[in-house]
């Protein structure tokens, strides 16, 4: 079996519904490694049925998803996405096109609701004060925190990223800013997420109010 040069990875926890239309779509010639990040529903038999790899990951987090995901992966270069339904994997593989023709180091998804009001304003108000943050720390000029992102594989696990939590996004483009590295935002659709999902930072004021004190936590 040929190795695909890229592949998307998908930290998710109960995703089931989403991840049967979402890897449905995912276009040819690109690898999928979904993480299953403690699921209690079908979300890996799913990813398997879907010819998905799939990574049991038991440690709470979306960094240690994500980490999991990028040690089990074997493509030269990778796109993370949300598994919940809302992005495209049309727009991972535009992301990882940039990357793989030399234009970026670091190409990250900017979202663009489909709809108003898609971004609470609790979500909203954190992203803008992080990134303040980012600027200031590390110069990294960003309008959206990058919940899409890729990047070649080796390179990404060089950085040594160590935030396990929802700061690991955050910790990311502080270090991939202090290391130089260029970073090209570019925008991407932002869905509503498939019915019976719910974010687990943005869809509640307590979660947004956790992901705030983990992306705080990761910038000195």
């Amino acid at each position: 079996m040929t190795m695909p040069e890229s592949q998307l990875i998908l930290p998710c926890r109960n995703e089931e519904h989403a991840l049967r239309v979402l890897l449905a779509r995912v276009p040819e010639g690109v690898g999928v490694v979904v993480v299953d990040n403690g699921s209690s529903d079908a979300t890996a038999a799913v990813a398997m049925a879907h010819g998905a790899t799939v990574v049991s990951e038991p440690r709470p987090g979306y960094g240690a998803a994500v980490q999991a995901g990028l040690e089990a992966a074997t493509a030269r270069y990778v796109a993370v996405m949300d598994g919940d339904g809302s992005f495209d994997p049309a727009d991972a593989v535009e992301l990882l096109a940039r990357v793989r023709r030399g234009e970026t180091d670091l190409a990250v998804g900017r979202r663009c609701p489909a709809r108003r009001k898609l971004i609470p304003w609790h979500a909203r108000l954190g992203n803008a004060l992080v990134l303040r943050r980012l600027r200031r720390h590390s110069g990294v000029e960003l309008r959206d925190l990058g919940a899409m992102r890729a990047a070649r594989r080796d390179a990404l696990l060089a950085l040594g990223v160590a935030d396990r939590r929802f700061g690991y996004p955050v910790e990311l483009l502080d270090r991939a800013g202090r290391a130089q590295w260029r970073i090209r935002e570019i925008d991407v659709a932002y869905h509503p997420r498939t019915v019976g999902t719910r974010s687990k930072v943005s869809g509640s004021l307590l979660g947004s109010a956790r992901a705030a004190l983990d992306f705080w936590r990761v910038v000195p």
